[in-house]
């Protein structure tokens, strides 16, 4: 440490000691990094001494060095020469786990390109963006590298959409569409998004389709989908839009799901009908409804709503009415869930962020393309993805306890 301070002393600027600071750790690291994969080999060839042909002669050897390679890190490029092996029963190879053949990033800068891109930050800015946070050694990110990315995502994708669901039980998921412009197709694809609650009250990407929003045939795709691969435990809760054809997919192949409409949904649809002029009083009546600490209270507000408004508004009473029963299941259900269960918000604030990249790229080129970013947006969002408040409650819902207005009724019988 001393030299170091010595040594800053002696420049000066800081920018001169911050760029001989950065230098020597770039040797430190190229360093470690070389004798990592020295120590690598020799283990492997130690572990194959026994190994010899009639000659006595050892199978496993050494046999130079393969020609130096440069790997992009978070210090800038290492210069690296890897040792070869030479393994002369022809049957296997060495193949370094520390360094893989291909490796031209660490994997801290690949992850960085991939939040670039998957940010809004466009190709021909990302060598900046990068210096920026690397420093001015960032290299190798050109078009092309990030034409290969996105075929990695594409690949990624796929295997993630015919993984096993066996054992999986979704305790709540929540449902919905979502539209896309594609610059090579004139229609724009609906994205069919599924979210689920786990058990543990972790909340997890359960399933991305193309599709459209209103069809029951698209959904029903979709659930059969899950459910033979292994999604064979029916969700508790399903929320979602009224407008949506997964209504009646879902009791087709989960019957046994109870349904939550979507307050916010519900509210604009509502609102859509009336008179900008009246619209913040009977915003107002609708968050009474479904703010209100018992059912009785909220059936008691939409009452009210229906009788100030009937005679000038019969389309926002009639679109309120006609999912009367499934707006208030949540009470059905842990106060603690309610936030959680009484809108698809787990959807719509992760799609924020899924709309401002499409928006950057003016539209994906394809269906493919579009279903493959929206897949690594929602990947990446769901790492930050928070618990359910009051998880532990998830295990009594499970269990099949009675709530009433959020309450356990065994509770509410002995406070009484």
């Amino acid at each position: 440490m001393k030299r170091l301070v010595d040594f800053a002393e002696k420049n000066q600027g800081s920018n001169t000691f911050n760029s001989s600071l950065e230098e020597i750790l770039r040797n430190g690291a190229r360093k470690l990094l070389q004798q990592a994969i020295e120590n690598e080999v020799i283990e492997y060839i130690d572990t194959h001494k026994s190994l010899k042909d009639e000659n006595n002669r050892q199978l496993v050897i050494r046999n130079g060095y393969l020609p130096e390679r440069s790997i992009q890190t978070g210090l800038g490029p290492l210069p690296i020469k890897q040792p070869r092996v030479r393994d002369k029963r022809g049957e296997m190879s060495f193949t370094s786990d520390i360094l893989p053949k291909y490796m031209r990033k660490t994997p801290s800068v690949e992850a960085v390109i991939s939040t670039l891109y998957l940010k809004g930050i466009s190709t021909g800015n990302f060598q900046e963006a990068l210096e920026a946070i690397l420093g001015k050694n960032a290299k190798g990110l050109s078009p092309t590298n990030i034409t290969r990315l996105k075929q990695d995502w594409e690949t990624d994708y796929n295997k993630w959409k015919i993984r096993d669901l066996s054992g999986k039980h979704y305790v709540y998921i929540w449902a919905d569409g979502i539209y896309f412009n594609v610059r090579l197709s004139q229609d724009r694809p609906c994205l069919l998004v599924i979210i689920g609650a786990l058990p543990d009250g972790k909340k997890e990407l359960v399933g991305i389709f193309d599709g459209h929003r209103e069809s029951k045939l698209s959904w029903h795709e979709a659930l059969i989908n899950l459910r033979e691969r292994g999604l064979t435990i029916s969700p508790l809760l399903a929320v979602g839009d009224g407008a949506l054809g997964f209504w009646a997919a879902l009791r087709e192949v989960f019957p046994e799901t109870q349904e939550q409409r979507c307050w916010v949904h519900k509210t604009a649809n509502i609102l859509d009908k009336m008179a900008k002029g009246v619209q913040t009083n009977a915003k107002n009546i609708i968050h009474e409804m479904y703010r209100s600490p018992t059912k009785a209270d909220a059936i008691k507000a939409m009452n009210s709503f229906v009788e100030i408004y009937q005679a000038k508004y019969p389309k926002a009473c009639e679109c309120l009415l006609k999912d009367k029963e499934e707006l208030f299941t949540f009470y059905d259900f842990p106060a603690e869930h309610w936030q959680h269960i009484r809108t698809t918000n787990p959807i719509e604030s992760t799609f924020a962020t899924v709309r401002h990249r499409t928006r950057q790229t003016k539209g994906c080129g394809s269906r493919l393309a579009t279903l493959t970013m929206v897949f690594k947006l929602v990947e990446s969002a769901q790492k930050h993805w928070r618990r359910l408040r009051g998880y532990q409650q998830l295990t009594k819902v499970i269990d099949g306890t009675q709530f009433k207005d959020g309450e356990e009724v065994n509770k509410l019988k002995l406070a009484v």
